[in-house]
């Protein structure tokens, strides 16, 4: 028989293992060796709570970036920028922008700024948002992308991964200096509903001729499968273009994208331009100036 001590002790030390071995693996799960505690991400993963996302509606500066449309080319005159009735930033009491509505006439005057260009595509957008940045400004409006999928050809559009890299680009260049600056990204428009209302006017189709946004426009009157095929192939590379802005803004806490509305927004005869049938009117600027201050001064983003 075995002394009693002895078998007091080999209890304490079986009972010391225990607890070491439990300690052990409570350890790995936590921290040890950074695999995945059951029902998916580590435990510290889990308890991590997500950034909130920061969005002040009162911005008190406004920059634009982007191309023709921020531009107002064609609202005034054929084939010309009329910036002073530019959705964003304009100056004209029948469009009131963003700006306008945002700041004031008065203010919007010294605090606001238009760095679009017409016929900018998004790999442009990096150069325009190092000078908006140099302005300071608590919000920067974004509207670029058609000038990408309107090209001489389908062929030619760009595409979706240069997309999407020219536009974190653009991100990447405002943050290294305007950390908090604010972004109202602007879905690029339903080229097709476009091509659909313009078609029926023949002087719009004239100018279509010289060369506006061929991909979609060409040959407006066919619908022969090549043509159908070729506006579609147009009409889907817009839609993958947006959800480019949609997934990249979702990463920036300081970026709203419009949840589509710009797209969705069915443009008649008098919101297009009577000297191209395509571009916005003076009437159409408005309705985009109406929709940005709506997304802008939202409580919460528009879902899509």
């Amino acid at each position: 028989m075995r002394n009693p001590q002895h078998r007091k002790r080999a209890a304490v030390a079986l009972a010391t293992a225990a607890l070491t071995g439990v300690a052990t693996l409570t350890a790995c799960d936590a921290s040890g060796d950074g695999s995945p505690a059951p029902g998916g991400g580590s435990a510290q993963d889990r308890a991590a709570p997500k950034p909130a996302r920061v969005w002040d509606t009162s911005p008190r500066s406004v920059a634009a970036v982007g191309d023709s449309i921020t531009r107002g080319f064609d609202a005034c005159s054929v084939l010309s920028d009329c910036p002073e009735v530019s959705w964003a930033t304009g100056s004209d009491d029948g469009v009131r922008s963003l700006a306008q509505r945002l700041l004031g006439k008065q203010r919007a005057s010294t605090h606001s700024w238009n760095y679009a260009k017409t016929g900018a595509r998004m790999a442009d957008l990096p150069d325009q948002m190092t000078r908006a940045a140099a302005e300071g400004p608590e919000l920067v409006t974004v509207m670029a992308g058609a000038n990408d999928a309107c090209r001489s050809s389908a062929d030619d559009m760009t595409s979706v991964a240069d997309f999407r890299a020219d536009f974190r680009e653009s991100l990447r260049t405002l943050r290294r200096t305007q950390p908090k600056a604010q972004v109202y990204v602007s879905s690029v428009p339903d080229l097709k509903r476009l091509w659909s209302e313009g078609r029926t006017n023949q002087l719009g189709k004239q100018v279509w001729k010289l060369g506006i946004c061929a991909s979609m426009l060409a040959d407006a009157d066919s619908m022969d499968r090549s043509a159908t095929l070729r506006r579609q192939s147009v009409q889907d590379r817009v839609v993958a273009y947006n959800k480019v802005l949609k997934d990249v803004c979702a990463k920036d806490l300081r970026c709203r994208y419009d949840g589509g509305a710009v797209f969705d927004f069915r443009f008649d005869g008098d919101q297009l331009s009577h000297w191209d049938w395509f571009h916005p009117s003076k009437n159409g600027q408005s309705h985009l100036a109406d929709i940005a201050y709506k997304a802008v001064t939202a409580a919460r983003p528009r879902s899509q």
